[in-house]
């Protein structure tokens, strides 16, 4: 990767881009500390910390959602309107159809995907403000969320959060933008960028704090053991789940020869490439989004929070009692979305029928439906030892980390997210793509 970014950087225009990239990367970072007038940060920050899904949420945006800042919702959003868009796609006709008509078709699932964005921006921002802004203790200013509101502001509450929603909501169409401007004229992928910039920084200042801590009242040599480990696993880790995401089942495909007029066509032999992560972090995110919604729902109700407390301390909780029912639940769910997003992505009837059309078959398998089945028996297989894969990179880099570091509260045990490991791997390998097609497309330009 390293010399494919040194040969990346000898091409102006390549160069140009990368420059352009991480301008923009600069500008989000610096937007993800920018503050929210009113916002009491610490009870902010617990309040978004108590919840699974929310701490998920937190690292991707690089902490900028526990200090309330102005892109504290980050690219979530957007996120979310890409998957909607995606399953919406599969099942109805009318989208599905215009997503395979090219550039032009490509622009209006685009709008529709920025609407959608909106709308689940405006909602978000109105859960987080509502849940947690109700949910605090209304008799003590210390406790609320917002610093400037009584206990009995009355109406003027509805125009606070009115102004939280629209500055939330606008930094997150503001943090889209700025993903399409990396995708147009940067080095592509822009939104995958943002993630992974939120994802590095959150690990980054974890680092920092644990040094800041072995030259706090005095010079402590265990904070810098701490660091050390810390990054050992981590490589460690980085490799053992690169070595797993690089692998593919490749299905080999025969196309016989053609006589077209004076020409003969075919004869060539191509792969199917089948990845065991072909569904990348999907699975992981829908798990633990279905696994954390009792807990952000209880959370958002007064009334509820002691319920919330017990659900978290019994069921979610790393040493709750029934967390071995909970270990249970998320691989379930992680299985079955494994399995649906398998379905969704790949289709192995379509697979089947453009190999026919094009004059080709498998070796040893009749065409038609008897390609179909094998290749869905195959996908069944990969998808299965992925789910298997995933559920382990769910529990294992935390165990690890949470045994080799000590269990009083170093920061970075939760430095880098169970998703986050594989968000990382995932885009770094991407962007090496992404410039080795770039560095492939000017030798050809040259060449001609």
């Amino acid at each position: 990767m390293f010399s494919t970014i040194k040969q990346a950087f000898k091409v102006k225009d390549i160069r140009i881009k990368i420059f352009f990239t991480l301008l923009i990367l600069v500008i989000y970072r610096i937007g993800c500390y920018v503050p929210v007038p009113g916002i009491n940060t610490d009870v902010f920050s617990n309040a978004i910390e108590s919840n699974t899904f929310l701490e998920l949420m937190n690292s991707v945006t690089g902490g900028a959602l526990a200090q309330g800042t102005l892109f504290a919702l980050g690219i979530g959003p957007y996120i979310n309107a890409s998957i909607i868009i995606q399953l919406l796609c599969v099942g109805i006709p009318s989208l599905e159809r215009l997503s395979k008509q090219g550039e032009e078709g490509k622009k209006k699932i685009a709008l529709i995907t920025r609407i959608i964005t909106l709308v689940l921006a405006i909602i978000q921002s109105l859960g987080i403000i509502l849940a947690f802004g109700v949910a605090q203790d209304a008799n003590s200013i210390e406790n609320t969320i917002f610093l400037f509101l009584k206990p009995d502001s009355g109406w003027t509450k509805a125009l606070v959060w009115t102004f939280m929603t629209i500055i939330y909501t606008s930094g997150a169409m503001v943090v889209m933008w700025l993903g399409e401007r990396i995708t147009e004229h940067g080095v592509g992928n822009g939104i995958s960028m943002v993630i992974f910039i939120g994802i590095i920084s959150t690990a980054g200042l974890a680092i920092i704090n644990e040094f800041k801590s072995a030259f706090t009242n005095g010079f402590h040599m265990m904070h810098i053991w701490y660091v050390i480990i810390f990054i050992a696993v981590t490589i460690v880790l980085f490799t053992l789940i690169t070595w797993v995401d690089l692998a593919e089942r490749k299905i080999t495909v025969q196309y016989a020869k053609q006589l077209k007029g004076r020409k003969m066509y075919g004869g060539q032999s191509t792969v199917i490439p089948m990845k065991i992560t072909g569904n990348g972090v999907m699975p992981l995110i829908f798990a633990f989004a279905i696994i954390s919604l009792p807990d952000l729902i209880m959370s958002m109700v007064p009334a509820w929070n002691g319920a919330a407390q017990a659900y978290q301390e019994w069921f979610s909780g790393g040493n709750g009692p029934l967390y071995w029912l909970y270990v249970i639940v998320l691989c379930l769910l992680i299985f079955a979305f494994a399995f649906f997003y398998s379905q969704i992505q790949f289709n192995p009837e379509d697979v089947s029928r453009s190999i026919q059309q094009n004059g080709g078959f498998i070796a040893g398998i009749r065409p038609g439906r008897p390609t179909a089945a094998y290749l869905k028996k195959i996908n069944n297989r990969i998808t299965l030892f992925g789910a298997i894969f995933l559920s382990l990179v769910a529990f294992i880099p935390t165990m690890i980390l949470g045994y080799v570091l000590p269990q009083n509260g170093t920061p970075l045990l939760n430095a880098f997210s169970t998703t986050g490991i594989l968000i990382v791997v995932s885009v770094a390998l991407e962007i090496e793509k992404q410039l080795q097609a770039q560095l492939m497309m000017k030798t050809y330009k040259g060449f001609l």
